[in-house]
């Protein structure tokens, strides 16, 4: 059974910084696209940023092109989303999510796992 952890979220000022962990278990995630979720109160769920398998290739959202930054550590079973210069348009609850069945990212990908999720909130 695989698990996917997120942590790292938290209430932060306008212009903040976070970095958001997904830790997974139960077994290797090296050659899933990884992809980061959010999902904003009354909005629908959002493409965030995506790490393709192998060829370690990124996309990102156009709202956060240039402030976020997605990485993983394979050694660590983790995957990060590091958030900079953070508006009061990112809060949400964001979610990592692996799929095998794909090799490039994509955010309408089939997502074989998901985590449970962790609060990001963004206020002066």
């Amino acid at each position: 059974q695989v698990q996917l952890v997120e942590s790292g979220g938290g209430f932060v000022q306008p212009g903040s910084s976070l970095r958001l962990s997904c830790t997974h278990s139960g077994r290797t995630l090296d050659h899933y696209v990884r992809t980061w979720f959010r999902q904003a109160p009354g909005k629908e769920l959002e493409g965030v940023s995506c790490l393709s398998n192998s060829a370690g290739n990124t996309y990102y959202a156009r709202s956060v092109k240039g402030r976020f930054t997605i990485s993983r550590d394979n050694a660590k079973n983790s995957l990060y989303l590091q958030m900079n210069s953070l508006t009061p348009e990112d809060p949400a609850v964001y979610y990592c999510a692996a799929t095998a069945l794909a090799t490039m990212c994509s955010f309408s990908h089939e997502y074989n796992y998901w985590g449970q999720g962790t609060q990001v909130t963004v206020s002066s």
